[in-house]
């Protein structure tokens, strides 16, 4: 198995297929941190869409200082970002519908644990959306993507220092979003 600098090295010397491994490799790890950055699965898939397309048209420029996916990943995020600030607030019911999503179903779980385990996960998804831009892409990084403090730093361009705290406090942000989304009587 090539590594992702072998695999740069053959896509710059004309091997498509290269940056096709490049792609298949990372596209499903990347596709999940942008559904939380991007706001809906449709627009994660334009992201990753646009992402691997500016990658592969810039590819010269990769300076091989980080990782692939980590320049990858800043590619998309800045996209996504850039996507979010240029929508409307408006959501159709196919994209709340999309922000549900399919949750993998476990055979062992009876009908009121998987309701009870979606409305858990739409709860968590509604309250990353309703975080700021910063805070969602640093918890985004960090819980689902299990990427340490250095990584995170690395992707953002941060102290790691700076990331703490915006850890902390994204956290506590999410952590009083949940608390008053609990609190509101529903309207069922």
């Amino acid at each position: 198995m090539k590594d992702d600098f072998e695999l740069i090295d053959h896509t710059l010397a004309g091997d498509r297929r290269a940056f096709g491994e490049l792609v298949t490799r990372y596209q499903d790890r990347l596709f999940t941190a942008m559904v939380y950055v991007a706001g809906s699965p449709s627009d994660a898939e334009d992201v990753l869409q646009d992402a691997f397309i500016q990658a592969y048209l810039k590819l010269r420029t990769f300076q091989r200082t980080s990782g692939f996916y980590t320049w990858i990943y800043r590619i998309a995020f800045n996209l996504a970002v850039s996507r979010r600030r240029r929508r409307k607030p408006e959501v159709s019911v196919e994209e709340a519908r999309e922000r549900g999503g399919a949750e993998p179903i476990c055979g062992q779980m009876g009908a009121s644990e998987r309701i009870e385990r979606d409305e858990g996960v739409e709860r968590v998804r509604t309250a990353m959306s309703r975080l700021g831009e910063e805070h969602r892409a640093i918890l985004v990084l960090r819980e689902i993507e299990g990427c340490c403090y250095e990584q995170i730093a690395d992707v953002l361009q941060l102290p790691v220092g700076t990331v703490r705290s915006r850890i902390h406090r994204a956290r506590a942000q999410l952590r009083e979003i949940l608390v008053e989304e609990l609190r509101e009587p529903s309207d069922i």
